[in-house]
């Protein structure tokens, strides 16, 4: 068992960075695509930026950050880590399989983006493998438009983005995407506003259907879904001509993400309790945002 949890480890791992080289260089491909909107900004490309978790002294793994910061994407951040220890007394609790033992390992990638054109929406995407005692998938794909007019089921992205992510799940077991979808829509939400982050996706944790093959493909299939959907939904928006307006209202759409990401989001609290990098946890955070 031992053995074939290892194995297991280095699959994720590497699928994981696999996965990050595809998306940096499908965001800058359309980087460098440009458009008449964006003047003369220059094309921008990822920075990446490797890191290793703790202060030197033993080894706990770390990851890789690739930030980019262009005329398309006013900020992308594309972000592995393996990490590995022990988790905390106090964090323990709350993660399966830690209390018997607190040894813990995680491999992972996250991505958020944040267009400058208000008419392309944002997204954020992660999938991950956590082992404890326990052993499990989690992860998925939301899109996060900017502005209202662009925030409903019915609208031709939130189609686009939810037929492929149902896509992913039903080639796996068809009732995952009702499922995961509803457990989107509830996890992004923003109690205090009484409102939804964006328009939803899929979202799944501890998943263990007791196949690991089967439950790896599915989250490859995750990744790969939402690489091929998002850059079609950006290239259909990223010429579009926006007013003063248009970016008043997608600043004050950023304030309502930047609330949730640092008063909900799971990631950002299992990262910053782990001793992840803060970088890379907090580089969700939208680049400008405003609170009317």
């Amino acid at each position: 068992m031992t053995r074939d949890i290892e194995a297991r480890k280095q699959q994720a791992s590497a699928w994981f960075a696999e996965l990050q080289n595809r998306l940096i260089a499908a965001l800058e491909a359309i980087e460098g695509e440009g458009g008449d909107c964006y003047g003369a900004w220059p094309a921008g490309a990822f920075e990446i930026k490797d890191w290793r978790r703790g202060d030197g002294s033993a080894d706990l793994g770390g990851g890789r950050m690739a930030m980019l910061r262009g005329r398309i994407f006013e900020k992308a951040g594309v972000h592995t880590s393996t990490v590995y220890g022990e988790l905390s007394a106090e964090f323990r609790k709350q993660v399966p399989g830690a209390e018997e033992d607190p040894r813990f390992w995680a491999s992972g990638i996250s991505l958020i983006v944040h267009p400058r054109n208000p008419h392309v929406p944002a997204a954020h995407m992660n999938t991950r493998m956590i082992v404890t005692t326990k052993c499990w998938f989690g992860g998925g794909g939301d899109l996060n438009p900017m502005m209202d007019r662009y925030r409903l089921a019915a609208h031709e992205d939130t189609l686009d983005f939810h037929t492929a992510m149902r896509s992913a799940c039903d080639r796996h077991d068809p009732a995952y995407y009702p499922r995961y979808k509803k457990w989107c829509d509830e996890y992004f939400y923003l109690p205090h506003r009484s409102e939804h982050r964006g328009v939803g996706g899929i979202f799944y944790d501890r998943h263990d259907s007791g196949s690991w093959d089967a439950d790896f493909a599915f989250t490859r299939d995750v990744g790969r879904a939402f690489l091929d959907v998002y850059p079609r939904l950006v290239r259909r928006r990223v010429s579009a001509p926006w007013t003063e307006e248009d970016r008043a209202e997608q600043l004050f759409r950023r304030g309502r993400y930047a609330e949730y990401n640092l008063l909900y989001d799971r990631g950002t609290t299992f990262g910053l309790k782990t001793g992840g990098n803060i970088e890379s946890i907090l580089s969700s955070l939208p680049p400008l945002a405003t609170w009317p």
